[in-house]
């Protein structure tokens, strides 16, 4: 049951809507999660959820334990000439990734997707909207389309994405030596090309 009443602010409030949030993505996913909805569950003012957080985005990460703001990381990925996007998309995700604490949070979050379908779906509803949606909308603002009849830029994102998580598993999850103990600038090297090719289509 949700709280009776309206909190006032304070660290105990943002403890409070983070609760709240957790139950609430947890229940409905991201995508049927509202900031409304959340502040009712938490008992607050809505008002008092954007004080706290700029948006469901943020709070998500909040909730999930990222370590760093998704919506800052596409655009830091979108300002990136186009025949440097594979390249600097492999950066970014392993220079927030490779920090011991970003290795922990990247194996517990996977894990639990793994073993639990509403965590799953919680991950797959974010990614797709908050991460793959924003680079697919960027790139098409750019003029980067597919030129081959039956393509999609929305695949070729989505496999981008699928190589990376891939790569994430092997170094942060198994731990399979070649790649973990490989360095950033090394994988870097070996994923910018194959990134490029999924990311910006043929004669783009």
């Amino acid at each position: 049951m949700s709280p009776r009443g309206r909190r006032p602010g304070g660290e105990d409030t943002r403890a409070a809507i983070i609760a709240a949030a957790r139950v609430e993505f947890s229940q409905r996913g991201y995508d049927g999660t509202s900031l409304r909805g959340i502040a009712r569950e938490a008992g607050v003012d809505a008002k008092l959820v954007h004080h706290y957080f700029d948006g469901k985005t943020e709070l998500f990460a909040e909730v999930m334990s990222f370590p760093a703001n998704p919506a800052v990381l596409v655009e830091r990925i979108a300002a990136a000439p186009r025949s440097q996007l594979g390249e600097t998309l492999a950066r970014v995700f392993l220079t927030v990734w490779d920090a011991p604490e970003g290795r922990e949070r990247f194996a517990a979050m996977f894990a639990a997707a793994a073993a639990h379908e509403e965590h799953a779906r919680m991950v797959r509803e974010f990614v797709g909207r908050e991460i793959l949606h924003r680079v697919v909308e960027t790139m098409r603002a750019d003029g980067m389309e597919p030129v081959r009849p039956g393509e999609s830029l929305e695949t070729r994102v989505a496999l981008g994405a699928a190589q990376l998580i891939g790569m994430g598993m092997l170094r942060y999850v198994v731990k399979v030596p070649a790649v973990a103990d490989a360095s950033i600038e090394e994988l870097v090297a070996i994923l910018g090309p194959t990134l490029q090719n999924h990311l910006v289509p043929p004669s783009s």
